[in-house]
This record gives C-alpha cells, structure tokens and sequence, in this order.
C-alpha cells in the first residue's frame, strides 16, 4: 500500500486578509507578514520530508509552497485545480459591505446550502470535486511512505478534506477556519474505498505519532 501523507497548507496572510475582504479567485499577492509566515511554516513542513510540491496557480499560495521547494530543492507544480473558490461580484467586498449588498444570500450559503456565491461563483461541492481531481491526478507522481504537500487556500482545503474523509456534506462546515499558512494533515486509506484519516486540522506545528490500539 501507499501509505502517503496530505498537507494541505494554506497561504499566508494577505492584504485583502487583514482586510477581512473576499478573495476567492482574485490574486492578491501575500504581505510581508504572510511572507513571513511561509517562511516560518516552511522551516517546520520540511521535517516531513515532502518528496512532491504542487500549489494553486494564484500568486499567494504558489509563493508560500515556494518557500518550502527552495529548502527541498524541489520544484512546485502550479494548478488552478487548487484555487480557491469563486465567489463571483461578492470578490473584494469586505464581511459588512456583503452582509449590506447581499444579506440573504450570504445567510444561506453561510448555512452551508449549495448556492453560488456571488452569483455565478462555485458552489462548495464543485471545488471540493475539482480539488479532489487534482489531488488523485498529482498523487500519481508520489512515492509511497511520503509526503505530498499543496498549498492552497482556505476555504477550497476545508472542503478538500471534507470529501476526502467521506463526511457529507451539510458537516462540511464543522471544519474549523484555517488560519493563513496553517495546514490540514491527512493519511492516505489502506485501500481505495475507504475514508482518509484526519491527523491534524488548523496545525501550525509538526504531528506527533497517535500510539493506540484503534486502528
């Protein structure tokens, strides 16, 4: 079996963050805190000893998986499959002027129904289907007992590991914002048919081995 391991980082902060602005798929380059943050992150994601990098194609997050590829001499394979979720006419809209301009619809997709955002945004359900395509195309290129690492954005890596852990989709919303360059670690299923296993979620330090008898 493979036994390989899911890192799914997002980037680090931007302005539009600090903003509390929408970004969806609109590229906002990270600031120097966020570019900080990769920095740091990358110091800690390398003990994992990733073998395989890939990123989103938007600026943020392909220059916090570089940080880690520079430590790895490895390259980063750029994919808009990894983007974050359009959130249409909402993308740039700060959380008071979404809630002014829009309130029921904000109201039900925060309720975690399949709306498009924005009006001709994704819905949740097809970003988490196109994340998986990408994750199932590049994990190909993985050698087994190691480490694929993407790093990604936030909302597009909840749910990711939503789907990948076979939850449905009203509990997608239980999974916790990610903080900017935190990530979500997952291991791969002994057999194909069966859920990936949640190691750790919102993680802004290495896993430790969990030693118990519950396999």
């Amino acid at each position: 079996m493979a036994n390989r391991q899911l890192v799914l980082w997002r980037h680090g902060r931007t302005s539009w963050n600090l903003e509390q602005r929408f970004q969806g798929q609109t590229d906002i380059p990270l600031d120097e805190v966020g570019e900080q943050q990769a920095i740091s992150a990358a110091q800690l994601l390398k003990h994992l000893n990733p073998t395989y990098i890939a990123s989103s194609d938007l600026s943020r997050a392909n220059k916090t998986g570089l940080e880690l590829a520079k430590l790895l001499k490895l390259e980063v394979f750029k994919d808009e499959q990894f983007r974050e979720t359009s959130h249409g006419l909402w993308e740039g809209l700060t959380y008071p002027e979404l809630k002014s301009k829009y309130e029921q619809e904000y109201l039900s997709w925060a309720k975690g129904h399949e709306i498009r955002p924005g009006t001709t945004g994704e819905t949740r359900a097809e970003v988490a289907d196109r994340m998986v395509k990408g994750i199932e195309k590049h994990i190909e290129n993985v050698p087994d007992n190691s480490t694929f690492v993407i790093a990604t954005h936030g909302g597009a890596a909840r749910v990711a590991a939503g789907k990948l852990m076979g939850l449905p989709k009203p509990t997608w919303l239980s999974l916790g914002i990610i903080s900017n360059c935190c990530w979500i670690v997952l291991n791969e299923p002994a057999e194909k048919d069966l859920p990936w296993r949640l190691v750790e979620y919102n993680a802004g330090s290495l896993p430790t081995p969990a030693l118990s008898d519950d396999r």
